[in-house]
């Protein structure tokens, strides 16, 4: 069974032991050591070179230093860093996030469920990596025809069900989810309209980027969004006449879209 070492770095004492705890029942990982500060943090993973990072990026005490930008050190040092797991109570931030590459987002407090997730993640990423290094080594000249379809990670297939109908639905045409009282309608990017008998909040938690709640009755995939307009407060869908309110609540939300447009490929007239 691979053996995955991790250090956790945190200045919240009882996060520490929560997350230590919780990977304990994992006989795949291996503990290696903990720490509170940035400076401390970095000589630990330069030195001991763990596989996996568990990391806080909103800490308690801002002395710590403890955020996204640890990453960006360990790029300076290292050709290939630990894979990052953030651990944090602020689910705003996991935008961010995205855009370091870590390995996985994970909220506090850290549970069983979601690290079991992380860790088949993880054994599959390693699995395939693995099976292109053999192949390249047995048979380098089918290298293309037989390893490629493993490197693609399949699209989430969304099942929606109700009494015996399995309706399936490609994640990535989902252009946004509206509440509707217990009930979710879920707008496709043909125009088609499917309710699901699930609360508007149980795919906030389900879903994660590019999926993104602007308002108490709406999630919206970042990937339709044609146009967002501040001063109203509302967001325009691609190939469609209607208008997303967002609020107060989900302005950062807001924000972080916008800021992530900024970092692609972007030009501004």
């Amino acid at each position: 069974m691979k053996k995955y070492s991790y250090i956790i770095i945190d200045d919240d004492p009882a996060s520490i032991l929560k997350t230590k705890t919780t990977a304990e029942s994992f006989s795949e990982l291996s503990f290696m050591a903990e720490t509170s500060s940035f400076n401390e943090a970095l000589d630990l993973v330069l030195e001991q070179k763990p596989a996996l990072i568990f990391l806080e990026i909103d800490p308690k005490d801002k002395k710590s230093q403890l955020s996204l930008h640890f990453i960006s050190e360990l790029h300076r040092f290292l050709t290939e860093i630990p894979k990052i797991i953030i651990t944090t109570s602020k689910k705003e931030l996991a935008f961010e996030a995205i855009k370091y590459g870590v390995f996985d987002y994970i909220l506090k407090p850290l549970s069983t469920a979601d690290l079991r997730k992380t860790i088949l993640r993880l054994n599959k990423t390693v699995s395939v990596k693995n099976l292109i290094i053999d192949s390249e080594e047995i048979q380098p000249a089918i290298i293309k025809e037989t390893i490629m379809p493993f490197q693609v990670e399949d699209p989430l297939i969304i099942c929606i069900k109700s009494y015996g109908d399995y309706r399936y639905i490609n994640a990535s045409d989902i252009s946004y989810f509206q509440a509707d009282n217990n009930s979710t309608d879920i707008y496709l990017n043909s125009g088609e309209m499917i309710t699901a008998f699930k609360t508007l909040k149980h795919f906030e938690v389900l879903l994660s980027y590019p999926f993104i709640r602007i308002h108490n009755s709406y999630v919206i995939n970042r990937n339709y969004i044609s146009r967002i307009h501040s001063g109203n407060s509302i967001c325009y869908i691609k190939n469609s006449s209607k208008k997303i309110p967002f609020s107060k609540t989900y302005k950062a939300n807001v924000d972080l879209i916008i800021a992530d447009f900024a970092a692609g490929n972007y030009l501004e007239v």
